[in-house]
């Protein structure tokens, strides 16, 4: 397993997690072969995925149906099922967890995504679902909105960790390593202890090319300057924001203000790379792997992804090569009249609405599966 690409991935400060749960792969043992034999050191999960788990096999069948004659509601049935899944994978990447002193090893859970505009009720679920599951090895997904940024730090500074995620744009990641660093010095100020709070920012990135290309596409049409103009930046955007936004993490946690936090043994909130499978089946189904690694940084992939890599992937630290280049490419962006900051609130409006429907329909599923009295 000396030549696999996914191992060799850590030799670069990389860790790969898979962005993917189902009851099975714990059970089967798949789980477990994939730490060992690939050096997979953390899972991230959130309702899609929860969603076809569920809905889109009978693993789940049993348990629903038992619990439904129990009187349960869809909501209880739901937290049941997924909390399960995540107490299980959370233990059996608890030895990752203890070999790294907490550097990896996390499983996620999202709080209910219609709360994604909603502070007080992300901060109650979170405290809810954190000590539910009962494992310091499980981070609470809270949407990085404008609502989602109190509610990260107030629970930072409980000391539960969090995982940001939908995050898109530049300045609101300015914001959530914002809230973190605030939440720890509160943390710090009532004399807790900062070692053991571990955070994650999730930066989207396909998704960025899978909005901006389709409007590049309608400016080469055109023809013309910006036609040119726009054959160069498709296709490069997300990977050159990803670039920047890397550029912004080694600014905040290499400065005094978080100098003075590690110093009371808080960890710096590594950025991780999500929506990394490629949508464009015109390009390599590795290009969001391979663009972005770099030291102290996450990529969670799904399996397809995960497998695609280990068949032919080439690692290297690519992460902060040319970025010049991707500073270019932004500023180019500008010039043909794409606003990204436009661009990444659109991104994440849809996003909550993509969590929002599936996790509808999984509630759906739920009810309709109960027995009719």
């Amino acid at each position: 397993m000396n030549g696999n690409p996914l191992k060799k991935l850590g030799t670069f400060g990389q860790s790969i997690w898979l962005d993917y749960i189902r009851r099975d792969l714990i059970a089967s043992g798949q789980l477990r072969r994939l730490i060992e034999e690939d050096g997979l050191q953390g899972m991230t999960s959130n309702p899609t995925i929860f969603e076809k788990a569920i809905v889109g096999s009978q693993e789940y069948d049993q348990d629903i149906q038992a619990m439904a004659l129990e009187g349960k509601g869809v909501n209880a049935i739901y937290e049941a099922l997924s909390q399960g899944d995540v107490q299980r994978a959370a233990d059996e990447f608890r030895p990752v967890y203890d070999k790294t002193a907490g550097h990896d090893g996390y499983v996620s859970l999202e709080v209910n995504p219609h709360l994604a505009h909603d502070t007080k009720g992300t901060v109650e679920e979170a405290h809810r679902l954190w000590k539910t599951l009962a494992r310091p090895n499980v981070f609470i997904k809270v949407p990085a909105t404008a609502e989602g940024l109190p509610a990260i730090q107030d629970l930072i500074r409980e000391g539960i960790n969090v995982n940001v995620t939908l995050l898109f744009g530049l300045p609101r990641y300015r914001q959530v390593a914002d809230a973190y660093l605030t939440g720890l010095a509160a943390r710090a100020a009532h004399g807790n202890p900062l070692s053991h709070v571990a955070s994650v920012a999730s930066f989207f990135v396909s998704r960025i090319d899978s909005l901006i290309d389709p409007l590049l596409d309608n400016i080469i049409v055109q023809g013309g300057k910006k036609a040119d103009l726009a054959k160069q930046v498709r296709g490069q955007v997300a990977i050159a924001n990803a670039k920047m936004a890397y550029q912004i993490y080694k600014e905040i946690f290499c400065s005094d203000r978080f100098k003075e936090l590690a110093a009371q043994g808080a960890r710096a909130q590594r950025l991780l790379w999500a929506s990394t499978s490629t949508k464009n089946p015109g390009e390599s189904d590795v290009k969001y792997v391979e663009a972005l690694i770099g030291p102290d940084t996450v990529n969670t992939t799904p399996l397809e992804t995960l497998d695609a890599y280990r068949d032919h992937g080439h690692p290297n630290a690519r992460l902060e090569h040319d970025v010049e280049e991707a500073r270019n490419v932004l500023e180019r962006l500008s010039d043909l009249g794409i606003n990204l900051d436009h661009v990444a609130q659109q991104l994440e409006d849809d996003g909550v609405e993509k969590f929002n429907k599936p996790f509808d329909k999984l509630m759906q599923a739920l009810a309709n599966s109960s027995p009719r009295k």
